[in-house]
């Protein structure tokens, strides 16, 4: 028996017409009495904090999971309920946190979530220098409410410095990035140390302190770990009072998708620093094109028309992007013209190299491409990608650039098969792209597996009638298996199941979290009486944390394969054409209309 209401989620209403159809039978209650029975009962379960006549913390009450009180304490029946927040100021719903953490070595997990919500979500409605002037008022408060006694004086200062070495933890090098950030620990720092004296209990905190901040040793782990090589920087800003605030010019060590294009619509993709020379480019793009690179130069084209040839030390990026334009790569013997490549046999012979390539190497190496990506995105870039409306993509370079890829594996797809003009090589794309995406499945890369099946059912592809003929039903079978995970019904329920057996280290469809976070978020308003609705920001944390629990262990250094030049720069720079026309004219082409 399941109860529904007004305002449960599309895919439990999807789940109830499914049951109506196969003559399950309703029972209706009286709502009236249901309403006036549950508003009761929520009336008792809810708290409300007033503040010269208006709420200030709104909080529920509901009950522990934690373990239970030892047999023949003092565990009364009172001790199994515990109060979360529903709604509050930014200042109250902090002053609550603290109140409710604990010091004891296991923190209780309830107490550890809301903690974690709080941190992932603060910016929505407050900014970084607030937090950081709160918690030193709550540091350095002399009494706390006009009541406190001397012995509570030590464990509020360790209330606080557990939840600013927990925003430490989950910020990283985003933290060591921001200036003001960076002030405010050397402050709370030397408060410790002015304390220790009197509050000797302190020790452990200063000392943990002189770990983030370096002092004993020249760096630390972090500055090592892969989210540094592809970061995107913490800045200072609050969603709610700014939407965003321009950070300026990139950093030069940040890393972006490149598009170097051969011809009017196909393009080779290069990740590169954004201080990347003309000359780093081009040798990329010269042996990604099989073409001597002494006789290739990179022009960038504005889209008024105007042409400027890129010298050797040329920043490529930053000159391509003040011209807010594209890059061409031309050969020198045609440079009067400046015609690019032209679409020949030449780049479908070049399509034909996959052919050569093992299937599971291939998915291992997008796997691993996939994966350093996807374990550089912070859970913040979640949470900026769905608040911000514009200019989001300064905050979110990672993210942006796994979604980026997602649709170019589902491009390179159709590409590589509407290049291949013999019917008899073209079955074997097919045969091969289907083996790579039940590959990239077994590996839990659901990300290139969905933009794999994706590109096999691009209009384009999936109209090659002589194609799909001849696959043998093997393959038909497989892949109408591996098409039924991409099955959006029910709120993508067949890949939501498979996906909660996998165990990780994995790559979720990136797409749809987002789409989840989304959904909670234009489904539920930030703000209820000029409150922060802490439940809308609860949920909105536990999908983010998806992420985390991908993440629990790194795929193994056995996942590589064997050294092979070739195949990693054949996925590290996919050859693509960007334009769903000119794919449906090679689409007629190769097969025309009956």
């Amino acid at each position: 028996m399941c109860k529904l209401q007004e305002r449960d989620d599309i895919g439990r209403i999807e789940l109830v017409q499914k049951l109506a159809r196969e003559n399950c039978q309703f029972l209706q209650t009286d709502k009236k009495e249901q309403e006036k029975s549950e508003h009761l009962d929520e009336e008792v379960a809810t708290v409300q904090v007033k503040e010269q006549e208006r709420n200030v913390l709104v909080l529920k009450k509901v009950q522990c999971c934690g373990p239970a009180p030892p047999a023949g304490g003092s565990g009364s029946a009172e001790s199994d309920w515990r109060y979360v927040v529903v709604s509050g100021t930014p200042e109250k719903i902090l002053e609550h946190l603290l109140n409710d953490l604990h010091l004891e070595e296991v923190q209780d997990k309830e107490t550890e979530t809301l903690l974690d919500d709080f941190l992932l979500t603060y910016t929505v409605f407050m900014t970084t220098d607030d937090l950081c002037q709160a918690l030193l008022r709550h540091y350095s408060a002399k009494k706390y409410q006009g009541k406190e006694e001397n012995s509570d004086v030590p464990c509020r200062k360790r209330k606080v410095l557990h939840l600013v070495s927990q925003w430490i933890a989950l910020y990283k090098d985003w933290l060591h990035e921001d200036e003001h950030s960076k002030m405010f620990l050397k402050t709370i720092y030397r408060n410790v140390l002015d304390d220790v004296y009197e509050y000797p209990i302190l020790e452990k905190e200063l000392k943990e302190f002189q770990k983030i901040l370096g002092m004993h040793r020249r760096h630390t782990v972090d500055e090592y770990s892969p989210q540094r090589k592809n970061k995107a920087l913490f800045h200072q800003f609050s969603l709610k009072e700014n939407w965003l605030q321009h950070r300026g010019t990139v950093t030069e060590t940040e890393e972006i998708f490149c598009h170097v294009y051969i011809t009017e619509h196909s393009y080779v993709s290069v990740k590169a620093k954004v201080s990347s020379t003309a000359h780093e480019i081009l040798k990329v793009v010269a042996e990604k094109i099989q073409h001597a690179e002494e006789d290739l130069a990179l022009v960038a084209v504005a889209f008024s028309g105007e042409k400027h040839e890129l010298q050797p030390n040329d920043l490529a990026i930053s000159k391509s992007l003040e011209a807010s334009g594209r890059i061409y790569v031309y050969r020198k013997d045609l440079a009067d013209t400046l015609n690019p490549f032209a679409e020949n046999e030449e780049s479908q012979q070049r399509s034909m190299r996959i052919l050569g390539m093992n299937t599971w190497d291939l998915a291992l190496e997008l796997m691993n491409f996939d994966w350093s990506l996807f374990n550089s995105i912070h859970e913040q870039e979640l949470i900026y990608f769905t608040f911000s409306r514009q200019g989001s993509g300064e905050h979110t370079v990672n993210l942006s650039l796994l979604l980026q890829r997602c649709n170019e594996v589902q491009l390179w797809v159709a590409t590589e098969i509407l290049l291949c003009g013999q019917l008899g090589k073209r079955v074997q794309l097919v045969k091969k792209f289907i083996k790579i995406a039940a590959h990239c499945k077994a590996q839990r890369n659901l990300n290139s597996f969905f933009a794999i099946v994706m590109g096999l059912n691009t209009a384009s592809v999936s109209r090659l009638s002589q194609t799909w003929e001849k696959i043998p039903g093997k393959f038909k079978k497989l892949f109408s298996e591996l098409e039924s995970l991409t099955d959006p019904s029910l709120n993508h329920k067949a890949y939501r199941d498979a996906f909660k057996k996998m165990k990780p280290p994995k790559i979720p469809f990136m797409p749809l979290l987002l789409k989840d976070v989304t959904f909670i978020h234009e489904g539920n308003k930030t703000f209820l009486d000029n409150l922060v609705n802490f439940e809308k920001l609860h949920m909105i944390a536990d999908t983010v944390r998806t992420l985390r629990h991908c993440r629990t262990n790194q795929f193994g250094g056995d996942m590589s394969p064997k050294e092979h030049h070739e195949l990693k720069s054949y996925v590290n720079h996919l050859y693509v054409i960007d334009s769903q026309q000119a794919l449906f004219e090679l689409s007629h082409r190769i097969e025309p209309r009956v």
